[in-house]
């Protein structure tokens, strides 16, 4: 009798745990926009508690206890970029308590807690809304236009800049970096199969004809013993509509 009880405790243990660990993954339907402003609908069926994290078009529903959970509709005008200007969580729908515990405007995803704790299975809506630009080309870097980040918390301000204050068509060039970043991460995402790209050096091309071009480094992370290998890219942007041109990306060759 021992034994069976034991055994069951066992298995239903066992059983919280897994629950506990489910991660659901999710890519959005993005319907158009851009990337400075726009808005993700998201809507789930929750019965327990769960964290949804966005970062770019992806999200991971994580279960933190109760029934497994479940994706409705992921919807966005645009791609959520890294360091959103301006940010805003609404929630839409839903019994239970949902709140932003991770704002992206501090860096890296947005992550929205939900906590269902009636009995039974609800659903919950909630819109992610951003605007205003980016807030800086990576972590930390500038706010003024005009000024260009290169990855290390340095503004260098002796580059290849316009007198209008970085603007060049309809974008400036904070804007182009972002764009480009957003874009070499999605690529990088989808060519080496995992989210942990960290980019290292991201600033404008100075060298003659290429002041449409964005250029730097990143390293991905492998495997669990933490792998890591370097790549360089090369992006081009079109500054009159935001628009990536192209993106060539190589393992770093030591140089520039």
């Amino acid at each position: 009798m021992h034994r069976n009880l034991l055994l069951a405790w066992i298995t239903g243990t066992a059983a919280l745990t897994a629950a506990g660990a489910q991660t659901l993954p999710f890519r959005a339907n993005v319907r158009g926009g851009g990337a400075f402003e726009g808005k993700c609908t998201i809507e789930v069926v929750v019965d327990g508690a769960v964290e949804v994290e966005v970062r770019g078009d992806r999200a991971v529903m994580r279960n933190l206890w109760g029934q497994p959970p479940q994706w409705r509709r992921f919807e966005c005008e645009g791609v959520l970029p890294d360091r959103p200007a301006e940010f805003r969580f609404k929630g839409i729908d839903g019994r239970g308590r949902q709140e932003l515990v991770r704002d992206p405007r501090n860096g890296g995803a947005a992550v929205v807690r939900i906590e269902d704790k009636d009995g039974g299975s609800e659903g919950y809506t909630f819109d992610l809304i951003w605007g205003g630009g980016a807030a800086g080309a990576v972590s930390g870097g500038p706010r003024n236009p005009g000024q260009r980040y290169d990855g290390d918390g340095d503004h260098d301000r002796d580059g290849d800049h316009d007198r209008d204050g970085g603007r060049r068509g309809r974008f400036t060039t904070d804007q182009a970096v972002q764009v480009c970043r957003d874009e070499v991460r999605r690529q990088a995402a989808d060519r080496f199969r995992t989210d942990d790209v960290n980019f290292r050096k991201i600033a404008l091309d100075d060298n003659p004809g290429r002041n449409d071009w964005v250029i730097g480094t990143f390293d991905v992370q492998r495997g669990r013993r933490g792998r890591v290998d370097l790549y360089q890219f090369a992006c081009s942007v079109n500054f009159d509509n935001g628009r990536v041109r192209s993106v060539r990306i190589d393992p770093w060759d030591g140089r520039r």
